[in-house]
């Protein structure tokens, strides 16, 4: 009887979750993948490059028309300004911190004083791509890896590339000039962008349909009341994460579809763009591969223009000013901010302690893969498993408990308009703040072994 209630509910969420999910996902995308590969055929041709630059800049146009309607107007007057300031600061050798901190004030100004909450945060996506684009070309400008200043077609161009100013991810200026130079259409291109599409639809069929009922009904687990919170905690996590991956690999199938992500080498192009890797997140080695696989190009972005920026601050303040630029793109949100920051302070302790490990054991226990050349003694033993899946187990915990404050069953609103601090605060305290004090624990511990 309870088997064929299972399958019965089984056939109900088929019904009810999993078709109307997949049909919703390609009419609110479908459209955008057509404008595309319009893009990209336009780009096939023989044109000269500003008409290559105008086709970008009008396809960006209509895909922001398509999602935010008038709202888009927000987007296109943080592009001119960002041009502007470029433009005026032209001569100077200190583009990109001036960029930035404008670039700050105004999606501050944007959060706290121009429009209602709700429209920001739905703008909050373009928006970051957009800054993100902006910065990195204005620090590739101060430090000579692009050598002018693009025209105001080429720049609206690059920002405006309809693959990625929806749903991002960020790309580099020259990955721009190589997607409009364009290369063949091919089964290989094809086959990438294939793939991608079916790996969004599933993350977005196991977000929406099976996180939620994850252990009532797909691992069915009966426990205490404490060990319910965490299962429940579980569930928003993975929840979380699919939904994250979801963006990830839809982000990839425009990207692609519209000619960018792929890289070259002797005339062997190779469609390689890879913005999530879900696996290091579910089944981490640390939660420093965690950060990392989460957002690929963010993470990237990250380390190349604010981390390396910083780091004559040294080393622990520049992973706090990485992760507070971090939190400041995605906006002005206490729970995003506090998991970022947590994780600033997790993601330290592991990768010192681990590192102190590794030097007292003589043994590849580092936060990241050791390379086959590197020098530990111990390699693959039992006892270096034990050590590397303790720590995997760990990170699961951290993921879980972070994971918690994104609760599938807050009302729409209340999510539109950010999580409150006593949603936090509530949440975190009914898992007894545990992540927070091993944290704690394994700094003091760390601080024991110096």
């Amino acid at each position: 009887m309870v088997s064929f209630s299972r399958w019965e509910f089984f056939l109900e969420l088929a019904e009810s979750c999993v078709i109307p999910t997949v049909q919703q996902g390609v009419e609110q995308v479908g459209l955008l993948l057509l404008i595309c590969l319009l893009c990209r055929l336009l780009c096939r041709l023989d044109l000269p490059s500003p008409v290559k630059h105008l086709g970008s800049v009008v396809g960006g146009l209509y895909a922001l028309h398509l999602f935010f309607d008038q709202n888009m107007l927000w987007v296109l007057l943080l592009c001119v300004l960002c041009y502007l300031i470029l433009f005026l600061n032209r001569h100077s050798s200190s583009r990109g911190i001036f960029l930035s901190s404008s670039i700050l004030i105004y999606l501050l100004m944007g959060e706290l004083h121009l429009i209602d909450t709700i429209t920001w945060h739905k703008l909050r996506g373009s928006q970051m791509v957009v800054a993100m684009k902006a910065i990195s070309l204005a620090f590739d400008l101060d430090r000579g890896v692009v050598s002018s200043l693009p025209s105001l077609g080429e720049f609206m161009g690059y920002i405006l590339f309809v693959g990625t100013v929806i749903f991002g991810p960020w790309i580099s200026y020259s990955s721009y000039k190589e997607a409009i130079e364009s290369r063949k259409l091919s089964w290989s291109w094809f086959q990438k962008f294939s793939l991608s599409w079916l790996k969004c639809q599933v993350c977005l069929v196991i977000s929406n349909c099976i996180a939620p009922y994850l252990f009532p009904y797909f691992i069915p687990i009966h426990g205490s009341r404490s060990l319910r919170k965490w299962m429940s905690a579980y569930e928003n996590a993975v929840s979380f994460h699919f939904s994250n991956y979801f963006v990830g690999h839809l982000s990839e199938s425009t990207t692609v579809l519209a000619g960018a992500g792929f890289t070259e080498e002797k005339d062997n192009i190779k469609w390689d763009l890879k913005v999530t890797k879900p696996s290091n997140v579910e089944l981490p080695r640390s939660m420093v591969l965690v950060v990392t696989s989460w957002n690929i190009p963010m993470s990237c972005w990250l380390n190349t223009y604010v981390f390396k920026s910083s780091l004559k601050l040294g080393t622990f303040s520049a992973i706090l000013v990485t992760y507070t630029a971090s939190a400041l793109l995605h906006g002005l949100s206490f729970h995003l901010g506090a998991v970022l920051l947590s994780l600033g302070f997790i993601t330290y302790v592991e990768h010192v302690m681990r590192k102190r490990l590794a030097a007292i054991f003589n043994a590849c226990i580092l936060s990241k893969h050791c390379t086959t050349e590197c020098h530990h003694q111990h390699k693959k033993e039992l006892w270096v498993h034990g050590i590397n899946l303790t720590f995997s187990v760990l990170a699961i915990f951290h993921l879980t408990y972070l994971g918690s404050l994104f609760d599938a069953d807050v009302d729409d609103l209340a999510a539109e308009e950010g999580y409150v601090a006593n949603h936090t605060i509530q949440k975190w305290s009914e898992l007894s703040w545990a992540s927070h004090w091993v944290v704690f624990a394994c700094w003091v511990f760390y601080r024991l072994i110096q």
